[in-house]
């Protein structure tokens, strides 16, 4: 066979091809798109700024640590600081009696809400609020018969007093600070700690 006729051969021969790929190139670069977009979304989603929520209290510099005494909080209920070393179980758990504020501040600390209610709430907001920490992670609903407010929502250094278990602040609440940025431990366990009142 001739020089120009093994030449012609491997030009019509789809395996021996000269050139770039082209075909491979430009898929691979829509992957590298589509993945770059898909990154870029979820650091978006977990980063964007939290809107300012109206009535929010905010409180910076809390203690943390562990004690194994029973501490005195000044807000109530407590917002932050000092706690036990077991976190309350918060993987959306309804207790119907008091928590101990040391175990739920811990749980504060790996980025629950605490919902909190004073005893005597009407049945028909009570299962709303039952409804939404049920279906959350990262949450715990208990009374708390002296708080000065019928329904309290508490993150980390942050707290939202409503009367109405219908006002949207709650849903926002929820959205800007379960597992929020005010997270002191992010990725911190919410289950195996202290499953009772």
């Amino acid at each position: 066979m001739s020089k120009s006729a093994r030449n012609h051969q491997k030009r019509n021969n789809p395996l021996v091809q000269s050139g770039p790929p082209w075909g491979a190139i430009a898929f691979f670069t829509v992957i590298g798109v589509i993945v770059t977009a898909a990154v870029a979304f979820a650091a978006w989603q977990a980063f964007k700024p939290v809107e300012p929520i109206a009535g929010l209290i905010e409180r910076d510099g809390l203690e943390r640590g562990h004690v194994t005494t029973k501490i005195e909080y000044d807000t109530n209920p407590p917002m932050g600081g000092k706690h036990n070393a077991v976190w309350q179980n918060c993987d959306g758990r309804v207790y119907d009696q008091p928590l101990q504020n040391e175990h739920a501040v811990h749980s504060l600390e790996h980025g629950a809400v605490w919902i909190t209610y004073r005893p005597g709430l009407d049945s028909k907001a009570l299962g709303k609020l039952k409804d939404r920490v049920s279906n959350t992670d990262y949450t715990m609903l208990s009374p708390v018969p002296d708080q000065d407010s019928p329904i309290v929502l508490t993150a980390w250094g942050k707290q939202l007093k409503t009367d109405d278990a219908d006002d949207d602040r709650i849903d926002a609440f929820l959205r800007a600070y379960v597992k929020g940025p005010q997270t002191p431990e992010p990725g911190a366990a919410c289950i195996g700690g202290k499953d009772t009142p």
